[in-house]
């Protein structure tokens, strides 16, 4: 436990048998519970743990919190919330707990029935944490790139400044461009400006980092079956964040690189899909958190901006294409093109600004 409060670490791990063991051996004692995903690997990752776990001493059982919403009239919807988390297990990828003794071992071991990616291993270790009322859930991967030194600092936030997410942040250290990849850096930078668009935490950075922690109402107040099961998890996740009113803190953490993992994600391959994420969650961001929960002016905007900019083209291709051939452009295209391209511009400025403004509560330093 941390300040009194029960912590749980997520280990998605596919094909980290090499890896793995160093991982649970140097977990910080604070932590109750380690919840690892095998995401159906193919090598002996499942063993690995395993043998792991047969050679650990019992833990203190997890204290139940659900005495703090007694069963009585006034409560019933906190009853049928949970009912209804406890029956939405058929939404996750099918798995079963390896444990003999769940209850006492400190490891948990779930083994996924069929691969669903990082992002399903995540949400199926989220699902345990929150049926099991884990006060801080963290997240660090299966392959040792994250230093268990910094845990602490993960977590703290969440147990004693009552903030929802929170995220390291490896662009803000020093030394990062000595040891990120080249490709990493520069894959990692163009998404984090389009999660910033897209998620409407604006000021938020090296959005890929999977270093992260949880508090339980912010799982209550999602729905984590519905994660982005692929390696577009960490984006997907901060636009439900930010469509449920979470706040959002991060942490300078060491980029860690080259110490025996063996990196599975392609960027040139992975952009292009989260891109395609990104821009569909930013739509259903503003109809869900703009329009139909609380109305706001910059739902309008952003449409308007968006209707001008498409009608604006064929002008604008018109121009172009006159203007490079050395040939008059009318007045009445070169004032359409002018107002519909105008128009649009200062529409998105406009609704970007107070994106900005409403959602600055949100983030924070």
């Amino acid at each position: 436990m941390l300040f009194n409060k029960t912590v749980a670490v997520v280990v998605p791990a596919f094909n980290e048998e090499k890896q793995i063991r160093n991982v649970l051996e140097t977990m910080p004692d604070f932590v109750d519970r380690i919840i690892v995903i095998n995401d159906c690997s193919k090598d002996n990752t499942a063993a690995v743990v395993l043998d792991y776990i047969s050679k650990q001493k019992p833990s203190p059982t997890i204290r139940n919190n659900d005495d703090k919403n007694p069963d009585n009239k006034y409560n019933r919807v906190e009853t049928l919330l949970k009912e209804k988390q406890q029956s939405d297990i058929k939404y996750f990828i099918p798995s079963e707990t390896a444990n003999s003794s769940p209850e006492t071992d400190r490891v948990i071991l779930i083994n996924n029935l069929k691969n669903g990616g990082v992002g399903a291993a995540i949400a199926r270790g989220y699902k345990w944490c929150l049926d099991n009322n884990i006060d801080c859930t963290a997240v660090m991967a299966g392959d040792g790139q994250m230093d268990p030194a910094e845990l602490e600092k993960i977590c703290s936030p969440v147990l004693t400044e009552d903030i929802d997410y929170v995220k390291g942040n490896r662009l803000i250290h020093g030394g990062v461009r000595m040891v990120m990849p080249g490709m990493r850096f520069l894959g990692n930078s163009i998404l984090s400006i389009m999660t910033k668009i897209s998620s409407g935490y604006w000021h938020v950075s090296d959005t890929q980092t999977g270093y992260t922690a949880i508090s339980l109402s912010a799982l209550n107040a999602i729905k984590i079956h519905e994660i982005y099961p692929k390696y577009g998890m960490p984006n997907d996740m901060l636009v439900k964040l930010n469509m449920a009113f979470c706040t959002l803190k991060e942490v300078k953490i060491k980029p860690v690189y080259n110490i025996g993992e063996s990196s599975k994600m392609k960027v040139h391959k992975v952009i292009p899909g989260i891109a395609w994420l990104l821009f569909k969650n930013f739509f259903k961001r503003l109809w869900v958190k703009y329009l139909f929960r609380d109305f706001h002016p910059l739902f309008l905007l952003y449409h308007f901006a968006i209707v001008m900019g498409i009608v604006s083209l064929p002008y604008t291709f018109k121009v172009l294409i006159l203007t490079l051939s050395r040939q008059a452009v009318s007045p009445t295209t070169m004032l359409a093109f002018l107002f519909l391209f105008i128009s649009s511009f200062q529409s998105l400025l406009f609704a970007m600004w107070m994106d900005i403004q409403d959602n600055e509560h949100l983030y924070k330093s």
